[in-house]
């Protein structure tokens, strides 16, 4: 996860300023709250999950959010600060660093394109751009468009019409079709009686060389870590991608599929349409989704599934003639 330049983060804060109803020896700085695969000692990171114990082995943060049960897979050196809801609590750490990241407001900075600064640049009309923005000679954006502040987008690059791209790093050669969404906050909050807190969304959408996105797509930036598209992979139309996931290079993705949030997609993928891909799940490399299915647990290599519940694809054809 590369340095966050889309959101201002406050701080740094005391340990003690940060929990106010646990007490600590040491008056220790927090500088930002990070993943236990990125976090370094000055940052706080969390555990909710034994998904990512392998992380939690060699974090090389001192403080880590997490619950009684989950403590004992932390490395000696990180100290663990126990909650009851692990998402509660790093929802409210993570919107005191960053506050202004819960809720996607208007870019005031948006000013149609000034040519001397986009000399190698082909404007469609009504295109605006954000302060800090970086768009590649031989680069076209259709009419209509919104690239909002400090988006970075490579070299020979196609945007359509009406897309809206905001907290996002894009490759060269990339293509994004008309409408599509990029880099929006995603569906994220911990349910409250009478209003639910919205968790803050800090992370980006990073697109990667020579990807190609269809009309209509979203793709939400990561909420702590980054959604991330591998080179030379290919969305259909109207596909919609959830944060923090992670999809391979040389994929193909049929129109309609959905992927819920922290799903890690391997290399050289292909998903027929209107699948789904549950959230949290490691689907690897060189496998094979058909058309409709509903995929609800971790898929290896080179495996072929079909169906819903997603199996193998003899078992789908055996069980279909019963």
């Amino acid at each position: 996860m590369s340095a966050n330049i889309f959101f201002e983060r406050k701080g740094p804060f005391l340990l003690n300023e940060i929990f106010n109803n646990i007490q600590f020896k040491k008056k220790i700085k927090i500088f930002d709250i990070k993943p236990l695969e990125d976090a370094k000692n000055i940052d706080l990171t969390f555990l909710e999950s034994v998904d990512y114990i392998d992380f939690a082995k060699s974090t090389k943060a001192f403080y880590c959010i997490t619950t009684n049960k989950l403590k004992s897979y932390l490395q000696k050196n990180c100290e663990p600060i126990i909650v009851e809801n692990v998402l509660f609590e790093l929802c409210k750490v993570t919107k005191k660093f960053y506050p202004s990241a819960d809720i996607d407001s208007p870019d005031s900075s948006l000013k149609s394109p000034k040519k001397s600064s986009y000399s190698k640049v082909k404007f469609g009309n009504n295109v605006l751009v954000g302060k800090n923005c970086k768009i590649g000679n031989s680069t076209s954006i259709g009419s209509n468009s919104i690239i909002e502040h400090d988006v970075l987008i490579g070299d020979n690059c196609v945007i359509g019409s009406q897309a809206v791209i905001r907290n996002s790093l894009i490759g060269n050669n990339v293509v994004i079709q008309d409408g599509c969404k990029i880099g929006l906050k995603g569906f994220g909050f911990i349910p409250l009686k009478g209003k639910n807190l919205r968790f803050p969304h800090i992370g980006k959408v990073i697109l990667k060389d020579n990807v190609e996105i269809g009309a209509n797509c979203t793709i939400d930036r990561g909420s702590i870590n980054d959604t991330v598209i591998g080179e030379n992979t290919f969305l259909d139309n109207q596909v919609h991608i959830a944060h923090n996931v992670k999809i391979g290079s040389n994929c193909m993705i049929a129109g309609q599929v959905g992927f819920a949030g922290s799903s890690i997609i391997g290399d050289s993928v292909s998903i027929g349409g209107q699948a789904g891909v549950s959230g949290h799940l490691k689907i690897g490399s060189n496998v094979k989704i058909g058309g409709g299915s509903g995929v609800v647990k971790d898929i290896k290599d080179g495996t072929v599934v079909m169906g819903y519940p997603a199996v193998p694809l003899k078992d789908f054809i055996r069980n279909s003639k019963k």
